[in-house]
């Protein structure tokens, strides 16, 4: 898919984003300001970001500290959206435990060579999927704490320890965050053709190149969002990813 710049394009954003936002308005979801922002930021971010990318590109080093950023802005969005505040030092421990073994794996073996025009793409999708498990973690393992209190304080009453009566409230509620990318591994080609495979396309790569790029993400993917969401999971247990309302009411 090509897309040139000019009014079609204009006009198909600003329809778009219109269609998101009355969406939004109508079925009154409460996001038809946040979406109009979004999709502004979108802009602006992209805009900014092409004009760095082209130095980082022909450049390894830079193209790591761009990495490095992304990851922080990763961070602090899942911060956010889960709500835990001061714990973000684990929160970044988790997401990097998810996406350093797998650029290592990919770059230390040779799947894909060291250069900032391969490592700022996949270090992109790596750590934007991280970041998707995470919050998807968070958002549901926090909820499903608060509301099974009662549960948790009984399990304390019985004898547990701390880390042994959150994994009893939140145990079967763990792989809910790894789904998504399953079923997109799972379905690929069939339901989806993703980024990388059309990307590879687009560039003059052959079908079976474009397979191999895509199939090395995806594994890369699932590999990381488990490694992310274990260790999430770990840290939760030992109290210390937690929100500031969590731990206060989780007492050993």
């Amino acid at each position: 898919m090509i897309v040139e710049p000019g009014w079609q394009l204009v006009l198909a954003l600003v329809l778009l984003v219109a269609l998101a936002a009355a969406t939004s308005w109508w079925g009154r979801v409460g996001l038809a300001r946040q979406s109009v922002v979004a999709a502004v930021r979108a802009a602006l971010q992209l805009a900014a970001v092409s004009l760095i990318i082209v130095g980082a590109l022909r450049n390894v080093w830079l193209a790591l500290a761009f990495s490095l950023v992304m990851l922080a802005v990763a961070v602090r969005t899942t911060v956010k959206r889960t709500g835990v505040g001061s714990s973000w030092p684990w929160t970044a421990l988790a997401m990097a435990c998810g996406v350093v073994p797998v650029l290592l794996v990919i770059f230390g073996v040779g799947a894909s060579p060291f250069t900032g025009a391969a490592l700022i793409p996949l270090a992109g999708i790596v750590i934007g999927n991280m970041m998707t498990a995470h919050t998807l973690f968070g958002r549901r393992q926090f909820s499903a704490l608060r509301e099974n209190i009662p549960t948790y304080e009984a399990a304390l009453s019985l004898g547990f320890q701390r880390h042994e009566a959150i994994e009893l409230v939140t145990r079967r509620t763990v792989p809910d965050a790894l789904v998504p990318n399953l079923d997109t591994t799972r379905t690929v080609g069939l339901v989806t053709l993703p980024g990388a495979f059309v990307g590879v396309l687009l560039g003059g790569g052959s079908a079976l190149q474009a397979g191999a790029a895509q199939l090395l993400v995806l594994v890369g993917i699932m590999a990381g969002q488990n490694l992310t969401v274990v260790m999430a999971n770990r840290l939760m247990r030992a109290g210390r990813l937690l929100p500031d309302d969590l731990r206060e009411r989780l007492h050993p």
